[in-house]
């Protein structure tokens, strides 16, 4: 049995909780948050788990094994470093961490002392995400061509990270695992702070890769309407994924363009092509018991995690690159 402690008991936190006391072979002993409030729902609705207001009381306690970190990302780092030096294994929320020099040096602790990091990137685990990658590895698609998503709501503001530390990890760690043999070169990002905060609420995010596909992401809290769209394009079929679809949420098209070369350089033929769509069938589970369960095979059969430290580092990356041509006008950032 695998005794957990989960620190942070806010949004997130009552779901990772909920999943891992589910797991019939995780035990969650100990439950931390700074809010006394929080900490008496947890006592109510699970009267069998400790808790307490200091983290100290998990990462000190010898007999646990897990440490699920579910807080702000600027705790991240010394939280899952403190963690990870007392011989624990950790699930962390995304994004990672708060920039990329602090992911190597959990990945590198965590290599050293043979522990597994596991970046909770739970949209991997959802039947439309599985499903996009199926499609993607035999070969539907063809060559790929660009992964473009809208994530916008009238959102929950975030006091420390703008919106796209907030919102685009999300969609930067569907595409990385998606398309898992590009990598990108430079990132462009711009973006507005409507309210004088110094975090942008809107912003659009460009992600080059050395082989002509490009990642796109508009991210908003400040839309009337929630959307979750996405498109990923190759050269023999498309796919629209709407999360907001229950009934569709998968459309596969068989769409695209035929180019051929005249001998004349400047000149091009291009062909239309207009096919059938059909919806492929998605499992329809919950991602995060899927990703507790996959967790725990990660652990009990030292599997490398397809979202571990390096996956997490590569979503921070991009993040990190992204602020800094925020801040510079949408200055081309190399990666």
């Amino acid at each position: 049995m695998l005794k957990a402690g989960v620190i942070g008991y806010g949004y997130w936190g009552p779901h990772i909780v909920r999943n891992f006391y589910g797991h019939p072979e995780i035990s969650v002993v100990k439950v931390c948050d700074k809010d006394d409030g929080r900490l008496k729902v947890v006592s109510q609705q699970y009267p069998s788990i400790a808790v307490d207001t200091d983290a100290d009381s998990i990462l000190n306690d010898k007999d646990i094994d897990i440490v699920a970190i579910v807080t702000p990302v600027f705790t991240h780092y010394g939280l899952a470093k403190r963690a990870l030096e007392n011989g624990k294994h950790i699930f962390i929320e995304k994004p990672f961490t708060y920039n990329a020099s602090q992911a190597e040096e959990l990945i590198e602790l965590a290599e050293r002392k043979n522990l597994l990091i596991m970046v909770d990137h739970t949209f991997l685990f959802t039947g439309a995400v599985r499903k996009m990658k199926e499609l993607i590895t035999d070969g539907s698609l063809g060559n790929l061509y660009y992964y473009d998503s809208v994530r916008i709501n009238l959102g929950l503001f975030q006091h420390d990270i703008n919106v796209i530390w907030d919102l685009a990890p999300h969609d930067i760690s569907i595409m990385d695992y998606l398309i898992d043999n590009l990598k990108p070169v430079s990132v462009n990002a711009i973006g507005a702070d409507h309210f004088g905060s110094g975090l942008e609420d809107v912003a659009y995010l460009t992600v080059k890769f050395d082989n002509h596909f490009i990642g796109h992401f508009h991210v908003n809290w400040l839309s009337p309407v929630k959307i979750r769209k996405t498109l990923v394009a190759g050269d023999k079929k498309m796919i629209v994924w709407d999360d907001l679809d229950v009934d569709a949420k998968i459309k596969v098209y068989d769409k695209g363009v035929d180019v051929k070369k005249t001998e004349d350089i400047y000149r091009l033929l291009v062909q239309y092509r207009s096919g059938e769509m059909f919806t492929p069938t998605v499992e329809n589970l919950e991602a995060l018991q899927l990703e507790t369960e996959y967790f725990v095979e990660c652990l009990k059969n030292s599997k490398k995690p397809i979202n571990d430290g390096e996956a997490g580092f590569r979503v921070v990356k991009i993040l990190e690159a992204s602020n800094k041509s925020l801040k510079n006008g949408g200055m081309e950032v190399k990666i």
